[in-house]
This record gives C-alpha cells, structure tokens and sequence, in this order.
C-alpha cells in the first residue's frame, strides 16, 4: 500500500470501512494515576473502523509526575479553626489527615 496516492489510500480505507478525520489539536494531556502526559504540537487523527472510534496521536511527548498532596486554602483552615476551636497548625493536621475532607477533620476534633 506504500505506493498508492492520498486518493487512492482514502478510496481503499473506505471500502474496508475505515474513515479517517485529521483532528486540529494545540494540546494533548493523558491524566494518568502518577503521572500526565503532555503531547505538544500534536498530530492527531480520529479513526472510525466498524463503529469503534480510535486516535492516533503523534507529537512532542512530556511527562510531569502528579503531586499526590491536596491543595489546602487558607479559607479551609479558618473553617475548621473555627469550628472546632482549634488553631492553625492542629486544623491543617486534621485536613491532610483526612485527606481534606473539611466535615470529617471538624469530626475528628470535636471528639
């Protein structure tokens, strides 16, 4: 199939049933557990064989790991301060603690 023109390719794909669509991506991002990778300058074409949607996807690949420690606001430690009567170092122990879950780190200071 090497030596056929865009045409004759494009002709050949739909008798098998497959239909090609060249996507116009600035960015790709795969959001893995550990990890997110970042394709820049991507080429990407969405590929339709039978009813099951496929991409390919070409690029300038990064990967950065994930920071696996919640963001905590300012906002969220005065919440819990307040609530349960405690001051900032205990009420920022108790959200990481509870892996900044505001009701269940009140909960466990009220006890």
């Amino acid at each position: 199939m090497m030596g056929l023109n865009p045409r004759d390719m494009q002709k050949a794909m739909k008798k098998l049933g497959i239909q090609q669509q060249e996507i116009e991506a600035v960015e790709v991002i795969i959001k893995c557990a550990d990890k997110t990778i970042v394709v820049s300058n991507p080429s990407v074409s969405k590929v339709n064989m039978m009813g099951q949607e496929t991409f390919q996807i070409s690029g300038e690949i990064s990967e950065n790991a994930v920071d696996s420690t919640p963001e905590i606001k300012e906002e969220d430690i005065r919440t819990v301060m307040e609530q349960a009567n405690v001051d900032k170092e205990v009420a920022l122990q108790a959200i990481k603690d509870n892996s900044g879950d505001l009701a269940k780190a009140i909960m466990s200071l009220s006890q």
